[in-house]
């Protein structure tokens, strides 16, 4: 087996010991020497979370004042809805080529270049108020998120291997709560300031976030100089395209990245169409969005009680076809339990999936093949899922034909989250 685990003492405090590969026996190959004090973790831990700080702003800050860019800009709505479209199309297109621009330069140099290019990006938006600058911006800033979404996990793994589902879930934890501050304090803060100082002013944690990784790139070095050692069981050579687990983990992240998108940008068209008012509405949609935070935590406490993957895995699907349920066929008066069961399960779907990458794979290569595999074929089918959500509402005048198509992809993922939760290795094998 490659093994990438540290020799210590201890199992990883996070991890179930039956969700991760056993250590290799005193005359197997040893593993490269991983850092493994404490302010090690805690730099690298510090390191994710001021990523995670850029990596959901730049994109909830548009949507929060959408309609004051279209006015300032003077562009039409379709303008502003390939604006919305474009992060999904450019992280599968980073997620594509993340893993070799990686390997190759190494992930801390790879990484600390997204957050310049994040950063420059999100400064373009702001001095060049023109359609061309704003939309050349958001191609930088996405493009440069979508390696981020990648590159992640590999790091994760590679520097934090005995710690992967709690500095996983803090970082997700860390984009969720960030991209909940900037949509509630965006709006106000374009009414005192300028909307080019609301959203251009996020470029300072871009600023912080690029020294604190150089510093960590000068202490740690470059993983391109860490070699890996490869134990005559393991698997050295997998090519995720043609692998069922990396089929398997697309997909569910991508059904669950569909009804994400598809929840975030027509619940409050939804349930105005049931009955509701229009501040009601709007406020289901901020209980979809808050009640990551919830999920995340609870998410990360139960595996370290111990709690099997592949059980979480199935229930966060079945939250999302209880919630569906829900909404498309019972009471509006519970519509903040729908949407908050719905909100439980697609953050719950999303945190698993960045950990699988990395606990079910031997190195951080192949964790970085995974996720740039599953994350490209995964916002590929998310794409579709507002873009098809809207046209179908439009050809038949009601919701309920792509409510129904939701429910029978959430059924379907039921069965994705309990194949690939299993406790087997990326190859197939046994753990």
């Amino acid at each position: 087996m490659i093994c990438i685990f540290s020799h210590s003492d201890s199992r990883a405090a996070m991890s179930t010991p039956s969700d991760l590969p056993s250590k290799p026996s005193s005359d197997s190959a040893q593993p490269f020497n991983l850092p493994s004090s404490r302010f090690t973790f805690w730099l690298v831990l510090c390191a994710m979370i001021l990523l995670g700080t850029n990596m959901r702003a730049p994109i909830v800050a548009l949507g929060s004042i959408a309609p004051v860019v279209q006015a300032a800009l003077n562009i039409s709505e379709t303008q502003i809805g390939w604006l919305g479209a474009v992060p999904m199309l450019t992280f599968a297109v980073g997620a594509l080529i993340a893993p070799a621009i990686g390997k190759r330069f190494g992930l801390e140099n790879t990484l600390i270049a997204m957050i310049v290019f994040l950063t420059i990006g999100m400064i373009i938006r702001t001095i060049i108020p023109t359609w061309i600058g704003f939309l050349s911006g958001t191609l930088i800033l996405t493009l440069a998120i979508g390696f981020a979404n990648t590159l992640a996990a590999p790091v994760i793994k590679q520097r934090t291997p005995d710690h992967i589902p709690l500095v996983t879930g803090l970082f997700s934890l860390t984009m969720t709560v960030t991209a909940g501050i900037v949509a509630g304090v965006v709006l106000p803060l374009s009414e005192s300031i300028g909307w080019q100082w609301a959203l251009g002013g996020w470029s300072f944690l871009g600023l912080f976030a690029i020294v604190i990784w150089i510093f960590l790139r000068l202490r740690l070095g470059s993983s391109t100089n860490q070699a890996v050692a490869v134990a005559s069981s393991g698997s050295s050579n997998i090519s995720m395209w043609r692998t069922p687990f990396a089929w398997h983990i697309a997909i569910f992240m991508g059904v669950q990245s569909l009804l994400f998108y598809t929840v975030a940008s027509f619940l409050p068209s939804i349930l105005v169409s049931k009955g509701l008012s229009a501040v009601t509405a709007g406020q289901m949609g901020s209980v979809f969005q808050f009640m990551a935070p919830v999920s995340i935590l609870s998410l990360t406490w139960l595996i370290n009680r111990g709690r099997p993957i592949q059980a979480l895995a199935v229930f966060a699907a079945v939250l999302n076809v209880i919630g569906l349920l829900g909404l498309s066929y019972l009471s509006t008066d519970l519509a903040w339990l729908w949407s908050g069961i719905m909100g439980v399960g697609c953050s719950a779907i999303f945190t698993l999936s960045m950990m699988l990458f990395s606990l079910r794979t031997y190195t951080a290569n192949q964790a970085s093949e995974l996720s740039g595999m599953a994350q490209a074929v995964g916002y590929i089918i998310a794409f579709f899922g507002p873009l098809g959500t809207g046209w179908l509402h439009q050809a038949t005048g009601t919701w309920d034909l792509p409510l129904l198509i939701m429910l029978i992809l959430m059924i379907g993922n039921v069965v994705i989250a309990w194949m690939v939760s299993r406790p087997v290795m990326v190859d197939g094998k046994q753990i």
